[in-house]
């Protein structure tokens, strides 16, 4: 244990009580994440009980899918802050990037390799370290099956416990089959407010192992069922991004210009081709389509 004094001025691990960073993460999506109803009901329900349970069984494995500008880093970064008060700069943090950290397919043994040394030192220092694996629809297929062992419900792997991990995977992959319920419902007069998870994770999990173009390509993760909840990001409306528009401009320090705000939401490009319905980039460009107005 920590002395409570020295972790006021240095981070240390399991930093913030783990009811208090339950509470921040329902908070913070509340106020910041929108349109994804799914999301905030299955992250906080599946993040909660797992910081709540002194006796896990497993590490919590995540696995956030759906377009981008959908929210998925966003959420990662939320749940890093909610735990670590330095979030993403967190020593406690560690963060993979599929075409940076493992580009080249012939050195997938070396990679393997290195991921499990990365880990496994990593948890051995901070048993309650948080692992970010980002675009793994670009990540070598078989690579991420190294860390089969880390989350499987082994109480110690030579003489180390991974049982209070958290692993997250964010991919672009299984969209398609996210957007395919959302038009059904869409179409059949209902809202996206009445879409749940049984609805989507099932043929989601099953769109992802089947996708030749995924990392998580006949994974064993899968097969074995140590991903815990495959997590549906549903693409944005016109009014969510709007929504974004709003937070963004606030949070510069500047007034609310309706028109301007109603502006940017036009320039977004809109999918399918007929109805427009959902922006193809979510609220990625938001940002800088501000700099364009305002700065």
């Amino acid at each position: 244990s920590y002395p409570r004094l020295y972790c006021y001025f240095r981070e240390c691990c399991l930093q913030l009580h783990d009811r208090r960073a339950a509470a921040a993460l329902q908070e913070n999506l509340d106020k910041k994440l929108f349109g994804q109803h799914l999301v905030k009901k299955v992250v906080v329900k599946a993040v909660k009980g797992f910081l709540n349970n002194s006796n896990a069984k497993k590490p919590l494995a995540l696995s956030l899918h759906g377009w981008t500008g959908t929210g998925k880093n966003f959420v990662s970064k939320i749940i890093a802050e909610s735990i670590y008060k330095r979030g993403l700069q967190s020593k406690y943090v560690h963060q993979f990037v599929a075409t940076l950290h493992f580009p080249h397919a012939q050195e997938i043994n070396t990679y393997k390799d290195q991921l499990q040394s990365w880990i496994r030192g990593n948890v051995s220092i901070c048993p309650r370290s948080l692992f970010i694996f980002d675009e793994m629809d670009k990540m070598h297929a078989g690579l991420i099956d190294a860390i089969k062992p880390f989350l499987d419900y082994y109480e110690l792997l030579d003489g180390v416990s991974y049982r209070q991990s958290i692993f997250i995977f964010l991919s672009n992959a299984g969209a398609e089959k996210i957007t395919e319920v959302a038009l059904d419902f869409w179409r059949n007069g209902r809202t996206r407010e009445d879409i749940q998870l049984p609805d989507v994770q099932n043929a989601l999990s099953v769109s992802v192992f089947n996708n030749k173009n995924s990392g998580f390509w006949h994974s064993t993760l899968i097969d074995r069922n140590l991903i815990d909840y495959f997590v549906p990001f549903l693409p944005l409306e016109y009014k969510h991004v709007k929504m974004c528009v709003r937070v963004e401009i606030e949070s510069r320090g500047y007034t609310v210009d309706e028109d301007i705000l109603s502006r940017i939401a036009d320039e977004m490009t809109y999918f399918p081709r007929e109805e427009r319905i959902y922006s193809d980039k979510g609220c990625k460009t938001v940002d800088s389509k501000l700099d364009y107005y305002y700065d």
